[in-house]
């Protein structure tokens, strides 16, 4: 098979199974988007009805464990419970880089569906990762959302109080200690299983400098100003404390 990008829709979630996936990803080159029905998925795994369809899409012990937590959890944490497993059942099969995107009702209070992007390759994923971002219907301190929410746009107020380029600058602080190497090997080796794109590290890395916490080569002075700041080449190489 040549190099095919697949979008599947089982119109709900007859015949949407792991086996499925792994047919359409099994060839070089290929990467696939489908619709994820949440909340007939949700309602279904504990429906003996369509007990076997359920197993299909999660592997069976996946989904008898499923069965057996989500009684316990609420709302929000049985949608993130259910995405995080179909995810680790997508990457055991093969699917190393997995991308869920969200959508939400007009009111913002409960979520539709997702597009999940599977892939074999980090190229796709890093391709699928920026249409995703351009595609959220917001951000917090640049950090896209990966959901289209058209409520979120009212809440501004209580998105600010949410710093994730804080905790990611903390987090490369922790990662790469000790460490030397360029802006995009830094990327690279960190941003699989992130909600973050290319420039928010080079946003967190200049705000590390600026603040004296990494040295860099070449250091501010000597890069270009773009837009009102320095610029942070893929080339620039930055020494960790």
């Amino acid at each position: 098979m040549i190099p095919t990008f697949f979008f599947v829709d089982p119109w709900g979630y007859k015949g949407l199974s792991l086996k499925l996936i792994n047919a359409v990803l099994q060839n070089w080159g290929c990467d696939c988007v489908f619709f994820f029905n949440y909340n007939r998925i949700s309602m279904g795994l504990n429906n003996e009805l369509v007990k076997a369809h359920m197993n299909a899409l999660f592997g069976q012990d996946r989904a008898d464990a499923l069965r057996t937590r989500l009684g316990s959890l609420s709302g929000d944490q049985k949608e993130v419970t259910i995405i995080e497993e179909l995810s680790n059942a997508l990457r055991e099969m093969g699917g190393r880089y997995v991308l869920p995107f969200r959508f939400r009702n007009a009111a913002g209070n409960r979520t539709t569906h997702h597009l999940i992007f599977v892939s074999k390759h980090v190229r796709g994923y890093e391709i699928m990762k920026d249409v995703m971002a351009r595609e959220s219907s917001s951000t917090k301190q640049g950090v896209p959302s990966f959901e289209y929410n058209q409520a979120s746009k009212n809440q501004p107020f209580l998105s600010n109080f949410l710093k994730p380029l804080d905790s990611l600058a903390a987090e490369l602080l922790e990662r790469f200690a000790g460490k030397r190497m360029s802006m995009l090997d830094v990327y690279d080796r960190h941003q699989v299983d992130t909600p973050f794109i290319k420039a928010n590290y080079k946003e967190a890395l200049r705000n590390l400098e600026a603040n004296g916490q990494i040295k860099t080569e070449p250091p501010a002075p000597k890069r270009k100003m773009m837009k009102g700041q320095r610029s942070f080449a893929d080339d620039v190489i930055v020494t960790f404390p």
